[in-house]
């Protein structure tokens, strides 16, 4: 089931945000967005979630228009993981987990199928332990993970995630980025938001990367990570390397 958008115009309060941008997402794959600050990364995983209607052009799911899609069908099939999430009630975690199966509930509430999948979200996050707790008296990484069960729950086709890093320790980002991997090889797609540079060579399998609403480049990572490219949309010298046990270092020298 792939992902694409075509031509995409954005206009926000007056500024062009996208500009005619287009790419493809392939499920199986986990796809880094990079780009600077305002390049358009949140928009366009907006508009790719369906949240977010672009002024021209068209995002397509199989083919299929994704604004065509009653939004009980989108949930379904796309779950966002939004930069900086709130939670706004006090209840229990699995209960804020289990808002992930809304798109798939019965009136008749929750079945078995669906008390499993958010069982299944809350192991796979680490956050089992966490089940019986009020979610707002958790630290902004503890809730960070209980966001993500929440997504996973849903058991979407494609999974997007807004900088999910945040307010994690390096440990757990590390979980993270392996759960969205292991997501990614069972067969569904996923597409991240990342700022460290670092992270996104090591987990990336495609890379988009975009500057002032533009696409600078896009393809595998190897190929559109370069010192190059990245220079370009950060607007600083990149030095490109390899640690110790031969993982990618990716290392900002200094501003342009």
């Amino acid at each position: 089931m792939k992902l694409a958008f075509d031509s995409l115009d954005l206009t926000l309060r007056g500024r062009e945000i996208l500009k005619t941008v287009s790419g493809q997402f392939q499920p199986g794959k986990v796809t880094v967005i990079l780009g600077a600050n305002g390049a358009g990364k949140s928009s366009l995983l907006s508009c790719l979630a369906g949240l977010r209607e672009p002024q021209g052009g068209s995002v397509t799911l199989d083919n299929q228009p994704l604004f065509s899609l009653d939004n009980r069908e989108r949930g379904r099939l796309i779950g966002l993981l939004p930069q900086r999430p709130d939670i706004h009630w006090n209840v229990d975690v699995k209960t804020i987990v289990g808002l992930g199966r809304l798109p798939h509930s019965g009136r008749w509430g929750m079945s078995d199928a669906d008390h499993q999948a958010v069982a299944r979200a809350m192991v796979a996050t680490d956050c089992a332990d966490l089940a019986d707790r009020k979610a707002m008296r958790l630290s902004g990484g503890e809730q960070g993970r209980v966001l993500l069960a929440r997504v996973l729950a849903g058991e979407p086709r494609w999974l997007l995630a807004d900088e999910p890093l945040a307010s994690l320790d390096p440990a757990h980002q590390f979980d993270v980025l392996e759960r969205l991997k292991t997501y990614a090889r069972a067969g569904q797609g996923v597409i991240v938001v990342l700022h460290d540079l670092t992270q996104a060579a090591r987990f990336a399998d495609d890379v988009i990367v975009l500057k002032e609403g533009n696409v600078l480049a896009a393809g595998p990572r190897e190929q559109a990570m370069t010192a190059e490219t990245m220079g370009e949309a950060y607007g600083v010298e990149i030095q490109m390397g390899t640690s110790a046990t031969g993982e990618p270092l990716v290392v900002p020298v200094r501003r342009l």
